[in-house]
């Protein structure tokens, strides 16, 4: 007489547990055509419904980007090469700036900034100031008034962040900048 059940590791047979062939015959007797069909029609369903309730871009509809969003002071850290012939350099050459910006909520601010090429402190002259452009998408530019870097910005739609790349030719340069206080200081 054979005796169904599951074989261990060790060989014995486990009373009551049904081998891998009894549950596949019953699963094949369970999910008939007819079941097969209403299990497709439900997954689709499902599908349609998630499509439906999934919000736009994932963001209530007032995230959009002003001028005033960038309120505040913004700590600053970039490094990046500078390349022949901007700022004097014969060979590409490593910079490096550490800075505040403050924005002032109307398009216009201003840096306080050492920034180096090669090492060497250029001794910009604080403050710096600059304009940018801000659309409703949150993008925007940046430009310093007096020595004219230009920047792309990217500016998280509460105001609290923003990244940006140097547009210049022979200046690469990109930072993450961070807001840490209020315009009113």
């Amino acid at each position: 007489m054979k005796d169904s059940g599951k074989l261990t590791k060790s060989g014995a047979l486990l009373k009551g547990v049904p081998t891998y062939k009894q549950i596949a015959r019953s699963l094949a007797a369970f999910v008939s055509p007819m079941n097969r069909l209403g299990l497709w029609a439900i997954g689709i369903g499902v599908l349609i419904s998630v499509a439906f309730l999934t919000p736009r871009y994932g963001f209530a509809d007032k995230d959009e980007c002003s001028l005033p969003t960038m309120q505040g002071q913004y700590m600053v850290s970039a490094s990046g090469t500078v390349y022949p012939p901007a700022f004097g350099v014969t060979t590409p050459t490593a910079s490096a700036a550490a800075a505040y910006s403050i924005y002032r909520g109307d398009g216009t601010g201003e840096d306080h900034v050492t920034f180096t090429v090669g090492g060497v402190d250029l001794h910009v002259p604080s403050p710096q100031p600059f304009t940018y452009t801000l659309k409703p998408d949150c993008t925007g530019t940046r430009s310093v008034d007096t020595v004219g870097p230009h920047f792309d910005i990217y500016v998280a739609s509460d105001g609290s962040s923003l990244t940006e790349v140097a547009t210049d030719p022979g200046f690469s340069v990109a930072s993450f900048d961070r807001r840490v206080g209020e315009q009113d200081r």
